[in-house]
């Protein structure tokens, strides 16, 4: 039998891995009625979590579409609010490989949401460190403007969303699509396909198909990747430096 998988970090934040195991419990809980599935904890404690490890296997077409049609089943498995943290959770939550602070407190409107506690916050950090021009932080804000004003609301609800789902969280594996590492919240389901869209993903067309298909997301939502596309960015931006801080910039652009 495989050893299990253990992340761990010394002098974590207070709660870090316990906050991951808890969105782990709360997405999986949508398996039962067809979401997707994710790893399990074996254990959890303030510097590591423990997990089985995963067999990893080259990308299928059916499970890939497979996936899609789950993934629609956890977002419509919906949220107390958009921001809303994994049941049993209390305060923020986290993000990024530097563990930066995520305020998760949670609203009724999105765009509201999405401004203040997700774009706007990792954006005057970005600016701060020199990572964000000026010029692109005011195409920022006036984005912002556009969200708060709720031109971007839907009138769906808050969606149960992975909040970090790139590539390297979707594991393949010989039983289908499993998730990993998540920065789980109610949020907007296109967030978490604007997140395979920005890095990539294995047949990401079949994924998305599907998934369309299952959640039949609003028009124009091709049009909105960008958008929800902001916040990564920024994130990277502020740890990584202004490649992001550019790019974030340029969609910002798209938005103002």
């Amino acid at each position: 039998m495989p050893s299990p998988f253990v992340k761990q970090q010394p002098g974590a934040p207070h709660g870090l891995f316990r906050w991951e195991a808890l969105g782990l419990e709360w997405l999986g809980r949508a398996t039962a009625d067809g979401g997707a599935r994710v790893v399990p904890v074996i254990d959890v404690d303030e510097e590591k979590i423990v997990e089985p490890r995963l067999a990893q296997c080259a990308p299928t077409r059916d499970a890939a579409e497979t996936f899609g049609r789950q993934l629609a089943a956890t977002h419509l498995s919906g949220a107390a609010g958009f921001g809303a943290a994994p049941d049993g959770w209390r305060g923020d939550g986290f993000i990024g490989a530097a563990v930066l602070p995520m305020p998760q407190q949670p609203l009724q409107r999105w765009g509201e949401f999405y401004a203040h506690h997700r774009v706007m916050p990792f954006a005057r950090q970005a600016h701060a460190s020199g990572s964000l021009d000026d010029a692109s932080l005011r195409l920022v804000e006036a984005v912002c403007e556009r969200l708060e004003s709720g031109e971007f609301d839907d009138g769906r609800p808050a969606a149960r969303i992975h909040g970090d789902l790139w590539a390297g969280n979707v594991m393949f594996t010989p039983q289908g699509v499993v998730l990993v590492d998540p920065a789980a919240h109610g949020g907007h389901a296109e967030t978490d396909l604007a997140m395979l869209h920005l890095f990539g993903a294995p047949l990401l067309e079949r994924i998305q198909s599907a998934w369309v298909e299952a959640f039949d997301p609003e028009p124009g939502w091709r049009e909105r990747i960008g958008l929800h596309q902001l916040h990564p960015l920024l994130v990277h931006a502020v740890l990584f430096g202004g490649g992001y801080g550019r790019r974030a910039g340029q969609i910002a652009a798209d938005y103002a």
